[in-house]
């Protein structure tokens, strides 16, 4: 489990509280089925406390989210590729919009070109037991853009990274 932050509302005073519970979280919410009643248990403070502070912190944006972040490696997923496509830009929203849907792709974002180094403006990541596996994800992706794509590649990862969000340091 991770939790990204993100500062949107500069009005926002993160009180102690708040800070006892990202705290608590840094590493990963409880796998308990109420994970917001045992870190209620654990600071003093009853359940639906603890998720009504984590739902304000998440509209000031202190916190951007909180979700899941899988180790594909340790669910068989070795072969990992980030799949980069140069798509008109006149269709660029529609296609990043319907592949993003797609539900093999984890991440599915759009980045500037570089040229004349660098076309490709749709970055797609999608996860496979094996090679084969991502090379007909990839061929799924590109039946969805069709004549809107101009050409694609695919970068394999070669190392994990660990993710982690923001660490804030015990005072």
């Amino acid at each position: 489990m991770s939790i990204s932050t993100s500062r949107s509302d500069p009005d926002y005073v993160l009180g102690e509280r708040d800070r006892q519970l990202i705290l608590a979280t840094q590493e990963g919410l409880p796998l308990v089925s109420d994970p917001w009643g045992k870190l209620g248990k654990q600071l003093g403070l009853p359940a639906d406390e603890v998720l009504v502070r984590f739902q304000r912190m998440q509209e000031a944006g202190v916190i951007r989210r909180v979700a899941a972040v899988p180790d594909h490696y340790r669910l068989g997923y070795r072969f990992n590729g980030m799949t980069v496509w140069d798509v008109r830009d006149d269709a660029i929203t529609d296609m990043g919009r319907q592949v993003g849907e797609l539900p093999f792709v984890s991440h599915c974002y759009r980045r500037p070109r570089h040229l004349p180094y660098w076309s490709y403006n749709l970055f797609a990541m999608v996860h496979g037991t094996n090679h084969d596996e991502v090379e007909d994800k990839a061929s799924q992706i590109q039946a969805v853009l069709g004549n809107t794509c101009q050409g694609h590649t695919i970068l394999y990862s070669s190392a994990i990274l660990k993710k982690t969000g923001l660490r804030l340091r015990k005072t």
